[in-house]
């Protein structure tokens, strides 16, 4: 089985994909949250440093392109494999209302048949252009029913899609209630595009869960669990895990999310200017770390206080060196 990190806007950039890989092994591949190239004007700065191989050497990533253009996404596919990415990855999965109101993201699925021209379009010209550059789908299963995926799936099947992702929410659950698992039966049932399954997979027995339901699975994607359990993927790609203690794979683990997280603070510290901006990062992952760390709770609170890098430094190492059990 392979595990793939999912995007998530704000959190998965070049400086977190960086880290995580050098400290914890398991991702076969690192998607990026999504880049919106604007009508004509390509990628901003931001988007930019992001996908610049220079800052990403050595990372396994897949650029991942949001827009309902066909010229646009054209556009991008053909720069982003100028970098050397050979597949990059369309996302008709982000429920925002800025993005659906444009027909974006989720929005896309409310009008199969604009989709349908779209991907026509888009394999037309780059099969022709580019050679060889896989394009991938990651996608909600449709905007307001899951009735809409059957004749979504029948589309995505027409047509030479490397990969699809499938996260069994339509869009008005957002993040919400459970996976609707019986359409994500449908897709495993009737894709002929090799299958990742995506959503609410927070341990190791959520993964086996499914790869148990759905043995066929190419890959599994995992996003907000991976976030807050970095090395989730590692245990479930290697089972020597299974093979340690309890005491010796706490004090591994331990040994590098403290790099892990020093990797994280350094490197935002040398891209953003002034304390603040580098503790919002860094407070933003404690969102998902602090799950770890329940007896940490006055240390956590500490940390969402703090105003200067030297207090939330003082406030994370007492988190950090708590005898909470990582591994469970």
């Amino acid at each position: 089985m392979k595990y793939y990190f999912a995007p998530m806007e704000g959190i998965t950039g070049y400086i977190f994909r960086n880290a995580h890989h050098a400290c914890f092994s398991g991702v076969e591949r690192y998607y990026t949250p999504f880049l919106a190239p604007g009508s004509g004007k390509g990628f901003s700065a931001r988007e930019l440093r992001d996908i610049l191989p220079e800052n990403n050497r050595g990372t396994p990533v897949t650029p991942q392109v949001l827009t309902c253009r066909e010229e646009d996404f054209i556009k991008a596919s053909k720069t982003l494999a100028g970098y050397g990415y050979g597949e990059v990855n369309l996302n008709l999965g982000c429920p925002s209302g800025t993005v659906t109101a444009k027909g974006k993201g989720a929005g896309f699925l409310a009008d199969p048949e604009r989709l349908d021209r779209f991907l026509d379009c888009v394999f037309s010209e780059l099969s022709a252009s580019c050679p060889g550059l896989r394009i991938s789908i990651k996608t909600r299963i449709g905007y307001v029913s899951e009735e809409e995926f059957p004749a979504l799936l029948e589309i995505f099947n027409r047509y030479p899609v490397s990969g699809l992702i499938v996260h069994p929410r339509v869009r008005e659950d957002y993040y919400k209630g459970k996976p609707r698992m019986e359409a994500f039966r449908l897709a495993a049932g009737e894709s002929r595009i090799p299958l990742c399954y995506n959503g609410d997979i927070r341990s190791v027995s959520d993964a086996e869960n499914v790869e148990t339901e759905f043995p066929g699975l190419s890959a599994i994607m995992i996003g907000r669990g991976a976030v807050a359990c970095p090395w989730l993927m590692e245990q479930l790609k290697d089972g020597r895990w299974k093979r340690k203690t309890d005491e010796e794979a706490d004090e591994e683990l331990r040994r590098r999310f403290v790099k892990f997280h020093d990797m994280l603070l350094c490197g935002y510290q040398e891209v953003m200017p002034g304390d603040r901006n580098v503790l919002f990062k860094m407070k933003e992952l404690w969102d998902h770390f602090g799950s770890h760390f329940p007896e940490a709770a006055k240390e956590l609170k500490r940390i969402r206080k703090a105003q200067r890098i030297a207090e939330y430094q003082e406030a994370a190492r007492s988190v950090l060196q708590s005898g909470t059990a990582l591994y469970q």
